[in-house]
């Protein structure tokens, strides 16, 4: 069912509850707005060859799209008519899948990541009644595109915060702490300028290092460089590369059973089940997470409802955008400790987090050599 939205329908849908997702039926009848609205409303989601497989950035968006529907990751019966996923194998595919998507009128379609804004603001001025939606972009101008961004670099610092004052905790001694990153970009530069700046903040003479795999899907490039920087001294590795952070997390788990005192951060999703290495074990310290299911998830309300309109949208800290796990019980209270009250001063205004390393470096914060870009 395409660009059906029936009276009924319209009828039938009350005003939407971000946080929840869902809406309150209305006193004279007994089905939910939820389940009229989303009986009509039909959406396609476009990801990188990680797919929503990745356990990470896609893999929220494609919840954020179940909860929409009431579905969960198991049960699916609407995928294939009212909603669906393509991972596109290559980067000179992203146009063609655009189109195609257009082609077939969908009430929305969603992408994910910056590699799909160019392509987007191709595609988009050639369907103008199309709307799409693009997650991690604010830079596009189209009067047909709402865009989603998030305040990494505010998760980060909680994670890099925990990450020192875990150090700390388990007396290690001149800790190291190490970031990899996917492709360089804005985005990215915003997890490793948080992470970096929080880690600043507990141990300001902790040693930092960071790279970049320039791929997204590239587990074992990441498994390489956490293997050697284990070896050296770093005590714990925070990835921000998609299914390339994986690798992180799997020599993370090799070295925990060897019974070295390493760890990794997760991103995006709780990635504490992928670090489980034996019985409640898990080498993944915490996670950063972002709700990415709360922009798509808002995106499809906002449909149902008639209330979706081109423009930008940033999740902060404050309104629960961003954040991080505490499922490991070997996470120590003081970390936890530690996170909260930098929330609080992050929240208050007490504490800036820069999220450019332009900023970084000109507040006299971040170090010279690093391999973070801004654009």
């Amino acid at each position: 069912m395409k660009k059906l939205i029936s009276l009924m329908m319209a009828c039938a849908v009350t005003t939407a509850v971000f946080a929840g997702g869902k809406s309150e039926a209305p006193d004279n009848t007994d089905t939910s707005s939820q389940d009229a609205r989303s009986s009509q409303i039909s959406v396609r989601l476009l990801t990188d060859a990680t797919g929503i497989d990745d356990k990470s950035f896609n893999a929220a968006t494609w919840r954020g799209i179940l909860n929409f529907y009431n579905e969960t990751w198991d049960n699916t019966p609407s995928r294939g008519d009212l909603y669906d996923v393509n991972s596109v194998a290559t980067a000179d595919m992203d146009i063609p899948a655009l189109k195609n998507y257009a082609d077939e009128g969908y009430d929305l379609i969603i992408s994910t990541g910056f590699t799909w804004a160019d392509p987007l603001a191709n595609v988009a001025p050639i369907y103008p009644d199309q709307k799409f939606t693009i997650i991690d972009v604010d830079w596009l101008n189209e009067p047909n595109v709402s865009q989603y961004t998030f305040r990494e670099d505010q998760g980060s610092y909680l994670v890099g915060v925990i990450a020192a004052e875990q150090a700390i905790q388990d007396g290690i001694d001149n800790p190291k702490f190490g970031f990899i990153g996917g492709m360089p970009g804005a985005t990215i530069t915003k997890f490793e300028m948080g992470y970096y700046q929080g880690v600043k903040s507990v141990l300001p003479d902790a040693g930092f290092v960071d790279y970049y795999a320039n791929s997204w899907g590239s587990p074992e490039l990441a498994k390489a460089q956490a293997n050697s920087w284990y070896n050296n001294g770093v005590y714990c590795i925070f990835s921000a590369a998609g299914g390339t952070g994986n690798g992180t997390i799997s020599q993370a788990k090799e070295m925990r059973l060897a019974g070295k005192d390493v760890w990794a951060i997760g991103v995006d999703s709780d990635q504490y089940e992928d670090g489980l290495y034996a019985d409640g074990k898990s080498a993944v310290l915490t996670s950063m997470v972002k709700l990415v299911e709360n922009a798509s998830q808002d995106a499809l309300t906002k449909v149902a409802d008639g209330t979706w309109t081109a423009g930008k949208t940033v999740l902060t800290l404050k309104d629960g955008g961003v954040g991080y796990s505490t499922k490991n019980t070997e996470l120590s209270q003081a970390s936890i400790d530690a996170a909260e009250k930098a929330r609080t001063e992050i929240n208050s205004g007490n504490v800036t987090v820069y999220g450019t390393y332009k900023e970084a470096l000109a507040a006299g914060i971040a170090q010279e050599g690093l391999h973070a870009l801004d654009d």
